[in-house]
């Protein structure tokens, strides 16, 4: 028979957090957010806003870029302005589509420890 060696303190398995982690109601949110730039053409219109003169793009200027008829480029449009990437005013016949100062910000600040 082989001798176990038996000790009171039981091993430890994990490091400990050092931060507080997202709540599920957080990471639902998160989770939602996320999911509107997990989209190819989006990512695009977003590089597109953030580089135009001001941060802001008139649609008419995201439509050829993309590849995408108007419909669908206002599609994507209100997905990301839905998820607080984007704000959209109205001039005259056209809406103007601006990035959210810091809104890209907030995504990476939760992910990454301070």
């Amino acid at each position: 028979m082989i001798p176990i060696e038996v000790t009171d303190a039981p091993a430890t398995c994990c490091a400990p957090l050092v931060r507080e982690t997202l709540s599920a109601q957080d990471a639902e949110r998160l989770a939602h957010t996320m999911k509107a730039l997990a989209d190819p053409t989006r990512l695009r219109l977003l590089s597109i806003v953030a580089a135009s003169d001001g941060a802001e793009a008139c649609v008419c200027d995201l439509i050829e870029p993309v590849g995408l008829s108007q419909p669908t480029v206002s599609h994507h449009l209100k997905v990301l302005t839905e998820a607080g990437f984007l704000t959209r005013s109205k001039r005259g016949t056209w809406a103007y589509y601006a990035l959210v100062p810091g809104a890209l910000d907030q995504i990476s600040g939760v992910l990454v420890a301070a």
